[in-house]
């Protein structure tokens, strides 16, 4: 990217404990305006390396990925009118920054923009088992969207006009792999429990992106889940053969094996917590009673 003046772009990225991650990930942001760091009270390093480059810090206490992620954006004062999202684990590459100016600058820009993203397992790109491209809708016009209201894997929806940006965006957790499947126990916890409330018609839809098979991006992909939850047995097993055999996970060779593998046990993990969760007096059940019966 030419040497410039910083874009009129505030950048969010909400942190918990990531100093590995946190000083590139301002690096490759460090185009726009405005850099928030809105932090969920690290223990680490987390905050000391932000303020050392210059980034705003904010923090609040962690709830749920949803209404956290919300509040950022109903109290943070940010300083411009557009706002990019961006994970400590992920970076913005120079072409996707060059892209991001030229919609900033753009007087007839639509109001929420997906941007794929480019997903790194073990450092390996997985270019096949239909993850990439991953859209994310991740820049957007201050106050024209918000996250629906889901504890997990939650979507931005957006009121106004979306469009999709040619170029994307990196994915790599340099954490390593106890971290990621740590992260992933949690994570099919509450998936377990926004499926279990699914099933149990207590999604009324009002604050979820619909499914739409003929849709790009999230739309699809929650409308498979949906689908593949009321309907299809074996889900694990399908994943695995949809990843690696439909969607070419095969030609990505020994790290695509491994990642489409991982993806199944992800998917085993949600079967075996849903089970559990019918029974109210499990122990899942007695621990996210508050989700479950909103």
């Amino acid at each position: 990217m030419e040497p410039m003046d910083k874009l009129p772009l505030s950048v969010l990225i909400p942190t918990k404990n990531e100093t590995r991650n946190i000083a590139d990930c301002l690096a490759s942001v460090a185009f726009a305006g405005e850099r928030v760091v809105f932090d969920s009270c690290s223990t680490d390093d987390t905050r000391e390396i932000a303020q050392a480059q210059g980034a705003r810090i904010v923090q609040r206490a962690f709830d749920v990925f949803s209404r956290h992620k919300n509040w950022a954006l109903d109290n943070i004062d940010f300083a411009h009118d557009w706002i990019l999202i961006v994970d400590a684990d992920e970076r913005v590459p120079p072409e996707l920054a060059e892209e991001i100016a030229r919609v900033v600058a753009d007087a007839g820009a639509a109001d929420g923009y997906y941007i794929a993203r480019q997903n790194l397992f073990q450092g390996k790109w997985i270019r096949h088992a239909g993850m990439y491209p991953d859209w994310q809708l991740r820049l957007f016009r201050r106050g024209k969207a918000r996250y629906e209201d889901r504890i997990v894997h939650e979507h931005m929806v957006v009121n106004g006009r979306t469009a999709f940006l040619r170029n994307h965006f990196v994915h790599h957790d340099f954490k390593g792999i106890e971290r990621y499947f740590e992260r992933h126990n949690h994570y099919t916890s509450l998936e377990a429990v926004e499926i279990h409330r699914m099933l149990a018609g207590r999604d009324s839809g009002q604050h979820v992106i619909a499914g739409d098979l003929a849709a790009r991006g999230p739309q699809r992909r929650r409308a498979i889940k949906n689908f593949a939850y009321r309907h299809l047995p074996m889900r694990a097993f399908l994943v695995f053969l949809y990843m690696y055999v439909w969607k070419l996970g095969f030609l990505d060779g020994r790290i695509g094996f491994r990642y489409c593998l991982v993806r199944a046990l992800h998917e085993y993990q949600v079967s075996l917590k849903l089970i559990e969760l019918r029974d109210p007096n499990s122990p899942m059940s007695a621990r996210y009673r508050e989700y479950i019966e909103r």
